[in-house]
């Protein structure tokens, strides 16, 4: 049996003000529910774009990391890939596709923190990010879009990045050995509810819940012997 709990958080989007509500619902619910067990925060990507403040979520989440009562995973999302791609790959394309799907908006926040683009500091940390955690003792698998479900876990990055595939969605057509008995949390594709998704009892476990759209920002709570928790905060 695996010895900490899990809390996975879903899309960000630059919304600075609700990750740290949530981050401390989930410090509180922590304290009260687990005291004696370590915790450990999944941030699923996508903590920049369209929002109002990404470059503060970046901030709040390096500071977490230093946090010495807590683990913290950070996985890249596909919006952290295309900022990386419009200031690393050389091509305007890539830097114009960045800012059409909320470049923009990130831009701005850099700016009225005084930066006139993003700092190194933070792309060198968000290039150093990976795109899959995989807890086999816990049986738990985060992720920022998806998995393949025939390869995995030798899926490519691009995948686990942007993936939508039908197949993914739906657990009883997964077929790689290695999912045998796995639950997948990932976000990237809003749900329709501002609700998470839970496919076939829990398999599949979607946490974005559109915070950029004006839905709540949600963790799951994922601890051993007890039934799946979630957390929110707008």
């Amino acid at each position: 049996m695996y010895e900490t709990v899990y809390y996975a958080i879903g899309d960000i989007h630059g919304q600075a003000d609700s990750l740290q509500i949530l981050h401390g619902r989930i410090f509180r619910y922590h304290a009260k529910n687990f005291p004696n067990t370590a915790k450990t925060i999944v941030h699923l990507g996508d903590y920049i774009d369209r929002g109002p403040d990404s470059f503060k979520v970046i901030e709040t989440i390096m500071a977490l990391e230093k946090i010495s009562e807590v683990k913290v995973i950070n996985l890249k999302g596909n919006h952290e890939q295309l900022m990386l791609d419009a200031y690393f790959s050389g091509e305007k394309r890539a830097y114009s596709l960045w800012l059409d799907n909320g470049g923009k908006e990130t831009l701005n926040s850099y700016r009225a923190h005084g930066f006139n683009e993003p700092s190194e500091k933070h792309l060198n940390w968000l290039m150093a990010l990976p795109s899959l955690h995989w807890d086999k003792e816990a049986g738990l698998v985060f992720v920022h879009a998806g998995i393949d479900p025939y390869t995995f876990p030798h899926e490519s990055d691009e995948i686990r990045l942007w993936t939508r595939s039908r197949v993914f969605f739906n657990p009883e057509r997964w077929e790689s050995p290695d999912l045998e008995g796995m639950r997948v949390i990932h976000g990237h594709t809003p749900t329709e509810t501002d609700e998470p998704d839970i496919a076939l009892g829990g398999r599949r476990i979607n946490v974005d819940t559109g915070a950029c759209y004006g839905g709540p920002l949600t963790a799951v709570v994922l601890a051993p012997k007890c039934d799946v928790q979630f957390l929110c905060a707008v």
